[in-house]
C-alpha cells in the first residue's frame, strides 16, 4: 500500500537549501538532487518499514550520489518527513 507523504515546512526548507547549493556549485546538479529527493520520497511511501530505525520511530534514508539524509516517521495512513540534513 502507497502512503501520502507529508514534507514538513523545515523539510522542505532543508531540501531547498540543498537545491540552492548544488546549483551555485554546478549548473543543473541541484536538479538531479531533486530527482534523488523524489526517488527517496516514492520508496518511502511505498516501504517505509524497509528503512532503518534512526531513533524511536523515526526512519532514515539516505540518498547514495549526495550525502543528505531524509528523516521521516511512518503513520497508519501518511508518512511524515520530518528533515533532510548533510549526513558528513
Amino acid at each position: 500500500m502507497t502512503r501520502p507523504v507529508v514534507v514538513r515546512p523545515r523539510a522542505e526548507a532543508d531540501i531547498l537549501e540543498a537545491r540552492l547549493w548544488y546549483d551555485e556549485q554546478q549548473p543543473g546538479v541541484g536538479a538531479d538532487f531533486m530527482a534523488a529527493v523524489d526517488r527517496a520520497i516514492r520508496r518511502i511511501a511505498e516501504v517505509p518499514f524497509a528503512h532503518p530505525r534512526a531513533f524511536g520511530e523515526t526512519r532514515r534514508v539516505l540518498r547514495g550520489r549526495f550525502p543528505y539524509a531524509m528523516y521521516f516517521q511512518p503513520g497508519p495512513d501518511e508518512v511524515l518527513v520530518l528533515r533532510v540534513v548533510h549526513s558528513k
